[in-house]
């Protein structure tokens, strides 16, 4: 128990990094932005899988060595556990009034009658009961050890739950613009990161589109900005052939189908440009998404056009929904699109050859480029555009235009294998947990023998096999005041003796 414990604390304790950075399954982006700002650090920490605990080998052996230690912890306490079931209760103490709780009274009645009516009261507190010749054994509280042991078995279930789920499941992310779709196949994910059993071909063969989105945001004077409404309404076809239906997404209301979750986890803005060349060709034409780096939806981005010619064209800079420039710059007020602007810097350089590696879309990688300058040669060239916009460059190089601007929605489609098998473990757990914790165990016994006097003399005695005793004295005394009984009514005559703790008078 005290090496299930300790590894217990070491699993928390191994879990903190990945509350406190980013990790790379679910926020990739941020990862690459962490590394970037700290490279040493953040290789550091990459190299040891800080941005990835929960795939980590030391993370993996804490998990294993717990789930080895709660199997050697549950086996022998079962045994234990199903000998106790199976014993009778244990024989009555010879002095009772040693216990920590203990009371005496007479009764009119026989012993036979006395230790009958105790053991009928008794089995209606669900107690287990056994008379004896001059005694009345009786205990109770055996589903605490019952809740110890499903607590425990419950958490092996869990760890079996979650490793089923990290082996097969899969988590992926998408950036949908508003009037595009998205098919579940591996080569539409932005990014996506799954178990070592999974397969791709499995993926449910369903598709979406994204009809439009809706963002309401506070325009009071109260919490402005706030975010209010957010929802996607989609036109969802579950396989090929089948009839589509429309299905209203929001942000606690995922879309299933067939185990697998769909989850509206983020938005932002996509202006639509165009990119003419120095030849005059359209070099590149289309939506390109932004990343929103605050609560305003100041986005960043890149635009890339490696097909112009004669030279390839890349731009950079921001989006701002509600752009405002002043001393302090360009800046968004609001991040609803009151007022759209594009602010950017051009850069140029040869044609590139195409490698195939992959290439984040949302920042620029300026190796073998130059930034574009004003006419006169002395400053950068900055260009601000607003919906309808252009922008031709100097010397030739092509042209920019800002057609308008698009709204578009992070989508993360994943599946977790044996989720109810999971969250069945999470409310054993609870369950098994709330026995151990409220059922007290608790031995009563009862003795009664023929007096001097002719009157029949009653011990009860009672014992808390846990901690607490909570109640114990009250419940030796109200069955002592049941059994005993003179010429003024029942229970006069008992005597309670002092528990622990109290001062004996």
């Amino acid at each position: 128990m005290r090496t299930a414990l300790t590894l217990l604390l070491a699993l928390a304790v191994a879990a903190i990094p990945g509350a406190l950075l980013p990790q790379r399954p679910t926020a990739p982006f941020e990862v690459s932005a962490w590394i970037e700002e700290s490279p040493a650090l953040g290789r550091f920490y990459d190299a040891i899988g800080l941005f990835d605990v929960y795939a980590s080998p030391w993370f993996s052996a804490i998990y294993l060595l717990l789930f080895v230690s709660l199997v050697g912890c549950i086996v022998p306490r079962t045994r234990v556990y199903w000998r106790a079931l199976r014993a009778q209760p244990p024989r009555t103490p010879r002095n009772l009034r040693r216990l920590p709780a203990a009371a005496t009274t007479t009764s009119d009645a026989a012993p036979a009658e006395v230790l009958e009516a105790a053991a009928a009261a008794l089995r209606r507190k669900r107690f287990r009961v056994q008379v004896r010749e001059d005694s009345v054994a009786a205990e109770r509280g055996h589903l605490r050890e019952a809740g110890n042991l499903v607590f425990h078995l419950s958490l092996v279930v869990l760890l079996i739950g979650l490793a089923v789920g990290a082996l097969g499941g899969y988590r992926g992310n998408v950036v949908v613009p508003v009037g595009q779709g998205f098919a579940n196949t591996i080569s539409q994910y932005d990014d996506i990161t799954a178990g070592g059993r999974f397969d791709p071909t499995g993926l449910p063969p369903f598709s979406l589109v994204v009809n439009q989105f809706t963002a309401e945001f506070e325009t009071g004077p109260v919490q402005m900005g706030a975010a209010r409404v957010f929802d996607a309404d989609l036109t969802v076809t579950e396989s090929p052939g089948e009839q589509p239906y429309d299905f209203n997404l929001e942000v606690n209301r995922p879309l299933t189908i067939d185990g697998t979750d769909v989850h509206l986890t983020g938005h932002g803005y996509a202006p639509r440009v165009t990119v003419r060349d120095g030849n005059g060709d359209v070099a590149f034409s289309g939506l390109v998404p932004f990343l929103p780096q605050d609560g305003n939806f100041t986005s960043a981005g890149a635009i890339k056009a490696p097909d112009a010619r004669p030279e390839r064209l890349a731009f950079q800079g921001f989006f701002l929904p509600t752009a405002q420039v002043d001393e302090l710059g360009p800046r968004s007020l609001f991040p609803d699109a009151f007022a759209p602007e594009l602010f950017l810097n051009a850069w140029y350089g040869p044609p590139k050859e195409e490698t195939g590696a992959p290439e984040n879309v949302y920042s620029l990688d300026i190796t073998g480029l130059e930034k574009v300058l004003t006419e006169d040669g002395t400053d950068t060239l900055r260009i601000r555009l607003a919906p309808g916009e252009s922008v031709t460059l100097p010397d030739g190089r092509g042209s920019i235009t800002m057609d308008g601007w698009e709204r578009w929605v992070k989508l993360q489609v994943s599946s977790t294998p044996a989720l109810p098998l999971t969250l069945g473990a999470v409310v054993a757990a609870v369950t098994g947990l709330c026995l151990s914790l409220f059922v007290r165990p608790r031995r009563i016994w009862v003795r009664a023998r023929a007096g001097t006097s002719g009157e029949t003399e009653i011990e009860v005695g009672g014992l808390d096999r846990a901690d607490a005793r909570t109640g114990l004295d009250e419940d030796v005394a109200q069955l002592a005041q049941q059994l005993g009984a003179d010429e003024n009514g029942p229970g006069d005559g008992a005597e309670r003796r002092p528990g622990q703790g109290e001062d004996e008078r």
